[in-house]
Protein backbone atom coordinates (compact mmCIF):
# COMPACT_ATOMS: atom_id res chain seq x y z
CA UNK A 1 0.00 0.00 0.00
CA UNK A 2 1.46 3.37 -1.06
CA UNK A 3 0.57 4.87 1.76
CA UNK A 4 2.53 3.26 3.59
CA UNK A 5 5.29 3.24 1.67
CA UNK A 6 5.59 6.91 1.19
CA UNK A 7 4.80 7.18 5.39
CA UNK A 8 7.66 5.38 6.04
CA UNK A 9 9.58 7.36 3.71
CA UNK A 10 9.02 11.00 4.89
CA UNK A 11 9.93 9.29 8.79
CA UNK A 12 12.95 7.99 7.42
CA UNK A 13 13.61 11.24 5.59
CA UNK A 14 13.28 13.04 8.69
CA UNK A 15 14.96 10.95 11.40
CA UNK A 16 17.90 11.30 8.66
CA UNK A 17 17.42 14.64 8.61
CA UNK A 18 18.30 14.65 12.45
CA UNK A 19 21.31 13.03 12.35
CA UNK A 20 22.68 15.08 9.48
CA UNK A 21 22.19 18.38 11.73
CA UNK A 22 23.39 16.56 14.92
CA UNK A 23 27.07 16.30 12.47
CA UNK A 24 26.32 19.84 11.75
CA UNK A 25 25.59 19.11 8.11
CA UNK A 26 22.27 21.53 7.96
CA UNK A 27 22.15 21.75 4.27
CA UNK A 28 22.20 17.99 4.15
CA UNK A 29 19.16 18.36 6.68
CA UNK A 30 17.63 20.63 4.68
CA UNK A 31 17.65 18.72 1.87
CA UNK A 32 16.12 15.70 3.75
CA UNK A 33 13.47 17.74 4.63
CA UNK A 34 12.71 18.70 1.59
CA UNK A 35 12.33 14.79 0.70
CA UNK A 36 10.00 14.27 3.74
CA UNK A 37 7.64 17.19 2.39
CA UNK A 38 7.70 15.35 -0.79
CA UNK A 39 6.61 12.32 0.38
CA UNK A 40 4.23 13.37 3.00
CA UNK A 41 2.51 15.04 -0.37
CA UNK A 42 2.36 11.84 -1.87
CA UNK A 43 0.43 10.41 0.97
CA UNK A 44 -1.74 13.82 1.14
CA UNK A 45 -2.53 13.46 -2.28
CA UNK A 46 -3.35 9.47 -1.74
CA UNK A 47 -5.76 10.10 1.24
CA UNK A 48 -7.42 12.83 -0.65
CA UNK A 49 -8.06 10.45 -3.30
CA UNK A 50 -9.78 8.14 -1.10
CA UNK A 51 -11.90 10.68 0.45
CA UNK A 52 -12.79 11.34 -2.89
CA UNK A 53 -13.92 8.06 -3.74
CA UNK A 54 -16.06 8.31 -0.74
CA UNK A 55 -17.67 10.55 -1.46
CA UNK A 56 -18.62 9.87 -4.69
CA UNK A 57 -19.80 6.53 -3.29
CA UNK A 58 -17.39 4.28 -3.47
CA UNK A 59 -16.32 3.97 0.22
CA UNK A 60 -13.14 2.22 1.46
CA UNK A 61 -13.40 -0.32 4.05
CA UNK A 62 -11.62 -0.01 6.99
CA UNK A 63 -8.92 -2.69 7.42
CA UNK A 64 -6.39 -3.36 9.65
CA UNK A 65 -4.10 -2.73 6.44
CA UNK A 66 -5.73 0.97 6.12
CA UNK A 67 -5.87 1.36 9.88
CA UNK A 68 -1.88 0.66 9.71
CA UNK A 69 -1.25 3.01 6.82
CA UNK A 70 -2.78 5.94 7.81
CA UNK A 71 -0.83 5.21 11.05
CA UNK A 72 1.85 5.80 8.85
CA UNK A 73 1.25 8.61 7.53
CA UNK A 74 0.11 10.58 10.99
CA UNK A 75 3.69 8.96 12.62
CA UNK A 76 5.56 10.41 9.81
CA UNK A 77 3.84 13.65 9.93
CA UNK A 78 4.24 14.01 13.73
CA UNK A 79 8.24 13.05 13.67
CA UNK A 80 8.56 15.44 10.44
CA UNK A 81 7.33 18.48 12.99
CA UNK A 82 9.56 17.36 15.82
CA UNK A 83 12.66 16.80 12.99
CA UNK A 84 11.49 21.00 11.69
CA UNK A 85 12.04 22.16 15.79
CA UNK A 86 15.50 19.30 16.55
CA UNK A 87 17.17 20.85 13.52
CA UNK A 88 16.15 24.22 14.18
CA UNK A 89 17.82 23.92 17.71
CA UNK A 90 20.53 22.17 16.67
CA UNK A 91 21.23 24.95 14.24
CA UNK A 92 20.79 27.68 17.05
CA UNK A 93 23.32 25.95 19.26
CA UNK A 94 25.60 25.69 16.70
CA UNK A 95 25.39 29.20 15.66
CA UNK A 96 25.86 30.04 19.57
CA UNK A 97 28.56 28.16 19.59
CA UNK A 98 30.79 29.69 16.90
CA UNK A 99 30.01 33.30 18.14
CA UNK A 100 31.29 31.98 21.82
CA UNK A 101 34.36 30.70 20.21
CA UNK A 102 35.03 33.82 18.37
CA UNK A 103 34.45 35.67 21.06
CA UNK A 104 36.81 34.19 23.39
CA UNK A 105 39.30 34.36 20.09
CA UNK A 106 39.04 38.37 20.20
CA UNK A 107 39.46 38.36 23.79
Amino acid sequence: MQLIIHGGDARAYSMKAIQAAEKGEFIEADKLMGEAKTSLNKAHDLQTTIIQEEIRGKPTSTTLLMVHAQDHVMNAMTVRDLAQHLIQLREEVHLFHIQKVNQEEIA
